[in-house]
């Protein structure tokens, strides 16, 4: 439940917020002058300041909690949990449940001076073309190496090749279907509101 807060409570939570965010700002200003003191430094020097092990050599089961300190370069907290990883095996397999693990990219599967028939908005228009030219081609060749010896098919006209219509029984008045099916009714709905 939300209670109306007079002027003063408000000003009191203002004021609150105001410190918080100066304090939050100050330890940020702190952290990022020791990063650039930091950076100026080797990886040695800096895990010598830190009392830390090297990434590089760590072993499983060593703790690499002291690597996520605020303090610690980013250069180093990678290194670290790299190593992690390579010496866990729970963490260095994917069980193959990772919705993105693979490589989607484009630039994944690309083949160089890769040509396909399709084009945009007409599909594989080229390629059908190419085959319908194809089978043309195909065509007229047969026709060519046809011997002449053989008689000429003369085509067919459409009007022989139409079939005859075929003529329906008649009915009688007897056999008429005097009954027809009842028409399926609707369903109606009625509200009163």
């Amino acid at each position: 439940m939300t209670q109306n807060r007079d002027f003063w409570s408000r000003r009191k939570a203002a004021v609150q917020a105001e410190a918080e965010a100066e304090a939050i700002a100050a330890e940020e200003q702190v952290i990022a002058l020791q990063q650039a003191e930091l950076e100026e430094k080797s990886d040695a020097e800096i895990l010598a300041e830190f009392d830390l092990p090297d990434p590089d050599n760590l072993q499983a089961g060593d703790d690499v909690s002291g690597f996520m300190a605020k303090a610690v370069p980013d250069r180093l907290r990678r290194r670290a949990l790299r190593r992690l990883w390579r010496l866990n095996p729970v963490l260095a397999n994917v069980d193959g449940l990772v919705d993105y693990g693979e490589d989607y990219t484009d630039a994944a599967c690309v083949i160089e001076n890769l040509q396909t028939a399709y084009q945009v908005g007409k599909g594989m228009l080229a390629h059908v073309e190419a085959l319908a030219a194809e089978t043309e081609e195909d065509e007229i060749e047969a026709e060519i190496q046809e011997p002449e010896d053989e008689p000429e098919v003369q085509p067919i006209m459409a009007a022989e090749s139409a079939p005859k219509p075929v003529p329906m029984a008649e009915l009688d008045a007897e056999d008429e279907i005097t009954e027809l099916p009842p028409a399926p009714r609707r369903m109606r709905f009625e509200f009163e509101g």
